[in-house]
């Protein structure tokens, strides 16, 4: 009888820890399904946009300086091209003529900060703030609202893209990265735009890169001889009843 009850003590033991482990392991199922799951419920901004007409956007960012932008702004007329830039408030203020100028041609013109500071570091108050002088500066000058917001280096949290939101200002970042701003020659940042364009992609660049002008008549020829159309950042989004996916691309309701 006790060699019985050995047996048996030690079956239910193995009864047990499988039931353990199996219930352990739902838990750890069910844990890794929340996470995807809340990543996926992430704030994001749009990266690019899922779109088959082959669209694109060409934006550039203005906080360091104005000494190219004038070639930049011929090369984009020559090529019958709207762009988007998004401006800085400090930028805005010390060259409000560029930003008159970059108005004249057609151009889209969002808020890039007013200091162009990590904003994920930021309260709301704080946020709200940047937001509101930073737009008030661009629409003083434009007479337009501003409905476009680029973070400062790229940093986001779900605060700001939430708080962005609320004011009415879609947050964008980017899909192609030109990193004209670490003074690649002009072949290397057409190549790193053209090469990795697709439908709906926004493309990075900068006002002040120094062969940035001279790399877009490359890039907006090549890109165009291929099928694609530049049009502004807020012609490329969509406006409502759309999703962002994980990866950042805007869906519209049903696509993605």
């Amino acid at each position: 009888m006790r060699f019985i009850t050995i047996r048996l003590k030690r079956a239910a033991a193995i009864v047990g820890a499988a039931a353990f482990l199996t219930v352990a392991g739902l838990a750890a199922h069910a844990t890794g399904a929340a996470e995807v799951y809340m990543a996926a419920k992430r704030s994001l901004p749009i990266y690019s946009v899922e779109r088959e007409d082959k669209k694109i956007a060409i934006s550039f960012d203005c906080a360091w300086g104005a000494e190219h932008t004038d070639a930049i702004l011929e090369n984009l007329a020559s090529a019958g091209v709207r762009a988007t830039f998004f401006m800085v408030e400090f930028w805005t203020e010390k060259y409000p003529e560029y930003v008159k100028k970059i108005d004249g041609f057609g151009h889209e013109i969002g808020t890039h900060s007013a200091t162009h500071s990590y904003m994920s570091r930021q309260s709301e108050a704080e946020i709200r703030a940047e937001l509101t002088s930073s737009t008030d500066a661009i629409e003083a000058i434009t007479g337009k609202e501003v409905e476009v917001f680029r973070a400062p280096y790229g940093d986001y949290d779900d605060l700001l893209v939430d708080t962005a939101k609320a004011m009415g200002l879609y947050t964008i970042q980017w899909d192609v990265d030109s990193l004209d701003w670490k003074d690649l020659s002009a072949s290397d940042i057409a190549s790193r735009i053209v090469d990795n364009v697709k439908s709906g992609s926004i493309i990075l660049c900068h006002n002040n890169g120094l062969h940035t002008a001279e790399a877009l008549p490359i890039v907006l020829d090549t890109l165009r001889a291929r099928g694609y159309e530049f049009v502004p950042v807020g012609e490329l989004i969509y406006r409502e009843n759309y999703t962002i996916d994980p990866t950042g691309r805007q869906f519209p309701d049903g696509a993605a």
